[in-house]
């Protein structure tokens, strides 16, 4: 190694009933491995789904998967450099398998994921509601220019860098009609994204306060009338089903929201077939959309109050605080740790 990384450290260890943060030892760093100091860390939906019992996650783990942190320790072979300001991958990948050659590492047969271990594995720091996380040896690692706070950088490592996934399944979209089901962090950040692409962006929600936050972002009056794209981040089938009714020939549908399982959908292959329609899906992202998410919010840092979507951040030991749903004209709660 190239530091001296400190021996213990403190971290808010999932129980499956609550968070308990605890002094934890710091395992001595393999080959390829960093260690970092959470600087902040934002909480993702999915984190919250898990403590309101929503979802199913590895328990005792550490939670958390947005973060921004600084390079404290690295093992041998790691191209991280001490003090360098970096934010991280949600997967950790093999890069040999069938899937990582194909370019789909996302879905590596190997994958493990930051924030989703078990505390008792041979993982235990995985997760950033903690003071330091470990990244492995496949874990992607992106510097974060000085320009950027920690509270725009820390949700690139999640749902920004998914957004840059999913406009990249979209393909063009300059001169196009685009519907974004759901104005929630990655929602509203798809509106941004779309609109500097070029598409006349509308957005959809049940929720009124967001979608005057996303008219703030690009979004403009929805008119309930054909879409040439159509992405949604909500998982409703409902949702899904208006989005696709909407779709106009050539048109492409986008689904990143449906991770848990929901009723069936109904689609016809003959509208399918006769209207050219494109339906894909989303599920985490590759190593480029995770620069791609630092480099768009660097370049719309003065366009977009993105600083203002993230709420104060509180200490690690209050964390049970930032564990809920944020309050109207936020989109994220943060934790300092």
């Amino acid at each position: 190694m190239d530091s001296v990384p400190p021996r213990v450290t403190a971290a808010a260890v999932w129980t499956g009933s609550g968070l308990d943060v605890r002094t934890v030892p710091v395992p001595e760093l393999g080959a390829g491995e960093v260690l970092a100091r959470v600087r902040l860390a934002t909480v993702c939906g999915s984190d919250l789904h898990t403590v309101m019992g929503r979802r199913t996650a590895a328990c005792p783990s550490i939670l958390g998967h947005e973060a921004v942190g600084e390079v404290v320790a690295v093992g041998a072979g790691s191209d991280a450099q001490l003090g360098q300001r970096i934010i991280w991958s949600v997967t950790v990948t093999c890069g040999e398998c069938s899937r990582c050659r194909s370019g789909l590492s996302a879905k590596c047969l190997s994958v493990r994921k930051v924030g989703h271990e078990a505390f008792e594995g041979d993982w235990p720091l995985s997760g950033s509601y903690a003071a330091h996380v470990v990244l492995p040896r496949g874990t992607t690692i992106a510097v974060v220019p000085d320009t950027l706070p920690d509270t725009v950088a820390a949700p690139a490592a999640c749902a920004t860098a998914t957004v840059m996934a999913t406009l990249e399944a979209a393909g063009e979209l300059t001169g196009r009609r685009v519907l974004i089901n759901g104005a929630g962090m990655l929602g509203l950040t798809a509106v941004a994204a779309c609109t500097e692409a070029g598409g006349d962006v509308q957005v959809v929600d049940r929720n009124a306060d967001r979608l005057v936050l996303a008219a703030r972002f690009g979004a403009g009056a929805g008119d309930g009338g054909p879409v040439d794209v159509a992405i949604d981040y909500t998982g409703s089938s409902v949702a899904v089903a208006n989005a696709l009714g909407r779709l106009d020939i050539g048109g492409t549908l986008v689904l990143a929201g449906s991770v848990t399982p929901g009723p069936p959908l109904t689609v016809d292959p003959e509208t399918v077939v006769r209207q050219w329609l494109t339906i894909t899906g989303v599920h985490n992202y590759e190593p480029r959309h995770l620069h791609r998410a630092v480099d768009f919010l660097d370049r719309t840092r003065e366009r977009h109050p993105w600083e203002s979507l993230v709420t104060a951040p509180v200490a690690l030991t209050q964390i049970d605080a930032a564990l809920r749903p944020p309050p109207t004209g936020k989109l994220r709660m943060a934790v300092c740790p």
